[in-house]
């Protein structure tokens, strides 16, 4: 049975509570089926595994950003720095993320999923475009990766910011910034480069 089929079950074994937090907190709907309907045993096996998923998915979502943005980032403007030193840098980075996340989710009045779902949209305009490019394109340089992880969030939060209901979306607007910031910035660092590289040697 998924969990679907759990909240769907609710609207049978308990109209009045599906009724009473429907309109105010729908989040609490299927936890409150939970204690108010089911043994201990199964209230302490559903929070566990709830846990359980919860703790994983903030884990791999801290990672993954905050070793992309050591390995591909920091270590691009580094080339000399150690494995014991990128060790050190992706620490800090994870409890910078972590940090930071804790103080956004703590001042924010928006729903879990709502969260979610805003963090999905920091990955699309700031880590998609330097992802993919750094695989497949040849070209794409640090300074590329950089200027798209940049121009690509500010595009996106001025977006948020001004007009969240336009006819493009404003996480549609950031990954197409992020676009531009990778191709842009990986051509004029290789051009900036080969015409250093032309120069006359005094």
């Amino acid at each position: 049975m998924c969990i679907r089929d759990l909240a769907y079950s609710a609207t049978r074994i308990d109209p009045a509570l599906v009724s009473r937090y429907l309109d105010t907190d729908s989040q609490q709907i299927l936890p409150q089926l939970i204690l108010t309907h089911s043994p201990l045993f199964a209230q302490i096996m559903f929070f566990g595994a709830l846990l359980s998923a919860i703790k994983s998915c903030a884990s791999a979502t801290l990672l993954a950003p905050s070793v992309t943005f050591a390995e591909n980032i920091v270590r691009g403007f580094t080339p000399g720095m150690t494995d014991r030193q990128l060790l050190t840098v992706m620490r800090w980075v994870v409890f910078c993320f972590t940090c930071l996340v804790t103080v956004i989710a703590l001042n924010s009045q928006a729903s879990i999923f709502s969260m979610v779902e805003d963090a999905y949209k920091v990955t699309l305009v700031a880590a998609f475009v330097p992802l993919a490019f750094g695989v497949y394109w040849k070209r794409a340089t640090p300074w590329g990766g950089l200027a798209s992880v940049l121009l690509g969030l500010a595009v996106w939060l001025l977006g948020e910011g001004w007009a969240p209901e336009a006819l493009i979306p404003p996480q549609l607007a950031g990954l197409g910034a992020s676009l531009v910031g990778m191709v842009a910035g990986s051509l004029l660092e290789a051009r900036q480069k080969g015409s250093q590289s032309l120069q006359p040697v005094p």
